[in-house]
């Protein structure tokens, strides 16, 4: 059974622990190294959750803030990963005789028709 992974960032814990209380005090490092993102988006990226983050964006974090990254994230089980039992439809681990192999129906065959 393959595990369901989950994440947590502690971006804004690096960053008040690096004396960065505001997010906007993000924009001039990452300016310094190429990345031009507005306030809203450095909001977001600090505040949210991102589903999509650029390895330029995390990379330079990295270095604005002196962190590695298991500073910065920390992987943990995900919520609600117990497997759900299967149905007797889906293959699950029912008895034989209330699986649906022995209630299909055969197959037709159509023969010829006669021109009688």
């Amino acid at each position: 059974m393959t595990a369901n992974l989950d994440y947590h960032r502690h971006l804004r814990k690096v960053m008040a622990d690096r004396g960065m209380f505001s997010t906007t005090a993000l924009l001039p490092p990452l300016a310094e190294r190429g990345i031009t993102l507005s306030t809203s988006q450095v909001y977001r990226l600090v505040v949210e959750r991102p589903e999509r983050l650029s390895l330029k964006i995390l990379m330079a974090l990295l270095d604005i803030l002196d962190c590695t990254m298991d500073d910065l994230i920390e992987s943990t089980a995900a919520a609600g990963a117990v497997k759900k039992p299967q149905k007797a439809a889906a293959g699950g681990s029912a008895p034989d005789a209330e699986r649906l192999g022995g209630l299909r129906p055969k197959r037709a065959r159509i023969r010829g028709v006669d021109p009688s």
